[in-house]
């Protein structure tokens, strides 16, 4: 009998293993470690970093990404319909513990094949950073602005510029003379 429960746990946990490889391998090829930057006028240094884990996948395979959802045991799963013809979804994981007690986590042990390590590199450094409040002071913020810009093909895709966006951080002087 405790051999059967051997081969019983053997076989649950390669079945874990696959999963694992598996979404690994999704994330390889459809998924991307992000940092967005919000413009806000309520925050002290006028900039919300937000760091987001996603993965997109189309209407007929949102299961792939339900599956990922239950693996991480994080994040959401929600429409991305940018126009009428549009019809995928996209799993995301912005919650910054999550990030760092889920995703990073997972990303570390099962280590990403492509280009994206790197980016999932950057993107840890980047959580990292804000998680002890670098993000709080300029210059931790334009640390955290020169990573971010090193990631996802040097930030070509991007709106602003680096320099547009670093010019867009209220000055501590500012900051002085207009206490919140």
């Amino acid at each position: 009998m405790s051999e059967n429960i051997s081969r019983a746990d053997n076989q649950q946990e390669r079945s874990k293993e696959f999963w694992r490889g598996y979404v690994t391998g999704l994330v390889d090829g459809e998924g991307s470690f992000h940092i967005a930057f919000q413009i806000r006028d309520d925050l002290p240094l006028g900039i919300s970093i937000i760091p987001e884990f996603h993965v997109s996948q189309n209407q007929e395979s949102k299961n792939v990404l339900e599956i990922t959802q239950k693996i991480l045991g994080c994040g959401y799963i929600k429409p991305n319909h940018r126009n009428s013809n549009d019809f995928t979804y996209v799993y995301v994981v912005r919650d910054r513990i999550d990030l760092l007690t889920k995703v990073i986590p997972f990303f570390r042990i099962n280590q990403l094949r492509t280009s994206k390590v790197k980016d999932f590199e950057y993107f840890f450094k980047v959580v990292q950073l804000i998680n002890i409040g670098k993000h709080r002071n300029i210059v931790g913020i334009k640390e955290i602005i020169d990573i971010a810009y090193k990631m996802n093909n040097s930030g070509k895709r991007r709106n602003r510029t680096k320099k547009q966006l670093i010019t867009l951080l209220k000055s501590s002087e500012t900051i002085r003379k207009n206490p919140i």
